[in-house]
């Protein structure tokens, strides 16, 4: 029940017996980043983590990601080329 949930968050539902490499990048991306939320880890790197994604699904995902990295009180950082991915930050933002 919780990766068809993670799916169902990430707009992959009826994904679940799809050769992963038939997905898209964006699609793989969304994958990817689930997988790793599922696994609860104390902290979430994230390189261009949502790089590979269309604007209107950056905007969507990213915010899922934001929500559950502040519900779940994990550490994050996010290295992107791309300042609108700085609105997924919360607290701290530094910008080299």
């Amino acid at each position: 029940a919780r990766v068809s949930d993670a799916l169902e968050l990430a707009g992959l539902a009826g994904f679940e017996g799809r050769d992963p490499a038939t997905l898209s990048g964006g699609q793989a991306a969304r994958v990817a980043l689930m997988r790793t939320l599922l696994a609860e880890p104390e902290a979430l790197l994230m390189d261009e983590a949502f790089s590979a994604l269309d604007p209107e699904l950056r905007h969507a995902f990213g915010g899922f990601v934001r929500t559950q990295i502040a519900e779940r009180r994990i550490p994050a950082l996010l290295v992107s080329h791309d300042a609108a991915d700085a609105m997924f930050a919360d607290d701290g933002i530094i910008r080299i």
